[in-house]
């Protein structure tokens, strides 16, 4: 048999009951509400992110970029909660854009989102969307967007900061670049695999064989190929191709050119230093090629011993060209580097 409480103990438990205050009950009661009500919101923001992983999960098996639209942006990337990276292209595909841009970043885009869809390292805390302007107008409002394409990352937790727009005028849109990037705004390192492209393996193949075949025939007369002239065209070809930029677009992959989708205003010049278009290195190549011109007809006016008047307006056609096309190509570079002082002719 247990022993019993002693009188005294139940009557200093009686006390202690009655000295209790009796509002104590109700706030007891209020607390235990409480917590039932903040689990109950928990395990419903937790249901709730499940069922978004799952949606988000069955979208990415069907293709590597799922669309969206208003409301779709909302409640998969600016809604809480969210436990997941997403990776977005604000971009405007419709024909009647005639954004060709934004046609070059989505193959990128599509090289990208694919490399990861299919990797080994695929999970659920990276995922890839596009939103465009004719689907999700109202996106483009609401984030103050005016010009595309645009990468954007959206981070799990809190809102996006500057870093979290990819620099494109700056870096390209290159599948490569674009990977980097979300390497170092996520940690998420991804592979970048290409289908494989025989366009320059065949090209080469043609290039060696038309060689080959002219000098096949002309192989009792190869004096061609100690032809001065014919060798400083290929040099200066090549010197032109490289002072233009081409070898920096073949690495950072820039647009051709960029329109704004509002205006429709078509640009050729970036306007910054740290970068370019395709289109921009072209308009340099000529410029160059011209003056290149005009200081050989220059040189050809000294040289020559034929006719005074016809050395005259040689002279002159040159001193033209070396002048107007310097002035132009003196006038981009002002254009690019703001604050450069000098000029000519053209401003």
């Amino acid at each position: 048999m247990g022993a019993r409480a002693s009188p005294s103990r139940r009557r200093q438990a009686g006390r202690r009951l009655r000295y209790l205050p009796t509002g104590s009950f109700p706030f007891l009661l209020l607390l235990l509400l409480l917590c039932i009500q903040l689990g109950g919101g928990q395990k419903k923001k937790e249901n709730l992110l499940a069922e978004k992983v799952e949606q988000l999960m069955e979208w990415s098996s069907r293709r590597s970029i799922f669309r969206m639209n208003g409301d779709k942006f909302r409640k998969f990337i600016k809604a809480p909660p969210r436990n997941y990276s997403m990776i977005v292209m604000f971009t405007a595909l419709q024909p009647q854009r005639q954004c060709s841009v934004c046609r070059q970043a989505n193959e990128e885009y599509q090289i990208l989102a694919n490399s990861w869809r299919y990797s080994s390292a695929f999970c659920n805390k990276l995922f890839f969307s596009m939103v465009d302007y004719d689907e999700g107008t109202d996106v483009f409002q609401q984030l103050n967007m005016n010009s595309a394409p645009t990468f954007m990352h959206f981070p799990p937790k809190g809102r996006p900061k500057r870093a979290d727009t990819f620099d494109l005028q700056r870096i390209g849109f290159a599948a490569e670049q674009l990977a980097k990037w979300i390497a170092d705004r996520t940690d998420v390192h991804i592979r970048v695999f290409r289908p494989p492209n025989y366009s320059g393996t065949i090209a080469l193949a043609l290039l060696v064989s038309l060689v080959g075949g002219l000098l096949y025939l002309r192989r009792n007369n190869l004096e061609f190929i100690y032809n001065k002239t014919g060798w400083a065209m290929v040099s200066l070809c090549i010197v032109f191709a490289m002072t233009s930029g081409q070898m920096w677009n073949h690495i950072r992959g820039p647009p051709y050119a960029h329109k704004n989708p509002h205006n429709g205003q078509v640009s050729y010049i970036h306007g910054s230093s740290q970068a370019q278009f395709v289109a921009e290195s072209h308009i340099i190549l000529v410029l160059n090629a011209a003056i290149t011109m005009g200081m050989v007809l220059l040189n050809e006016a000294a040289t020559s011993k034929g006719d005074v008047g016809k050395r005259r307006i040689i002279c002159l056609v040159g001193l033209g060209l070396v002048v107007f096309f310097f002035s132009f190509l003196l006038s981009i570079f002002r254009s690019k580097y703001h604050g450069y002082p000098y000029s000519f002719l053209i401003k």
